[in-house]
């Protein structure tokens, strides 16, 4: 029976990426083939494991989600990652985002406010065999600038403006994904620095819980969020 589900499980993962990404405009082997390998499900929690490949944000512990798949291809996708980079996620949450990054990149440096999340992606990202990934409990509207600067930064919250502090641990021809505006609306944004010069390129309309710290938001994040592509 077990054999039997998780056999099940790899034609639904392979379907969801068919039909919610691919479909969508996402051609990046590399992109597509992790989000295959990756066990989205191992992510949710248990009493909606059978959602998991819905195309559309899943509520998960502590008032927060995982993202839509075609969000975390898209997001993904922007960063355009290469074995050697180093990555700094903002924002572990689930820790599915971050298991995607592992199978891209080789160092991942990973941010969570939330303990119980931290420690519940810990665990998850260890069980199915990522252990390029390193773990902070923080601010993540700071950053990581102990290990800073990083090739790529994902920010898996939205924020008012993006963080200078973020900016400011880009490497040169580094690229940050963020989703930018106000509360209840942003826009995905791809920033690339390029010889000193910031460039941000505004992208597609999304809808993500708030990122909270001391140079993005102050209020606590509301219940969840619907990404809208």
């Amino acid at each position: 029976m077990q054999d039997r589900s998780a056999e099940n499980d790899r034609l639904a993962r392979r379907r969801m990426v068919a039909e919610q990404i691919n479909s969508r405009g996402i051609h990046d082997p590399r992109v597509l083939a992790a989000m295959e390998e990756v066990p989205r499900e191992r992510f949710v929690p248990a009493d909606i494991q059978a959602q998991a490949f819905a195309d559309r944000a899943l509520p998960i512990d502590c008032g927060q989600t995982i993202s839509q798949p075609y969000i975390v291809a898209c997001m993904t996708a922007y960063l355009d990652l290469q074995p050697h980079h180093r990555v700094l996620e903002i924002g572990t949450g689930s820790g599915y985002q971050t298991a995607i990054l592992a199978r891209l990149a080789g160092e991942v440096y990973t941010v969570e406010r939330i303990e119980t999340l931290l420690t519940l992606a810990r665990k998850v990202l260890g069980l199915i065999g990522l252990n390029n990934v390193q773990y902070c409990l923080g601010d993540g509207s700071l950053g990581w600038p102990e290990f800073a600067p990083y090739d790529r930064i994902i920010v898996t919250a939205a924020a008012p403006r993006v963080p200078q502090a973020l900016l400011d641990q880009l490497a040169d021809a580094g690229r940050l994904v963020i989703p930018v505006g106000s509360e209840r609306e942003q826009t995905l944004t791809l920033v690339k620095r390029e010889q000193g010069r910031v460039i941000e390129t505004p992208r597609i309309p999304v809808r993500f819980v708030k990122l909270i710290g001391d140079q993005a938001w102050s209020q606590e994040a509301g219940q969840g969020s619907e990404d809208e592509t």
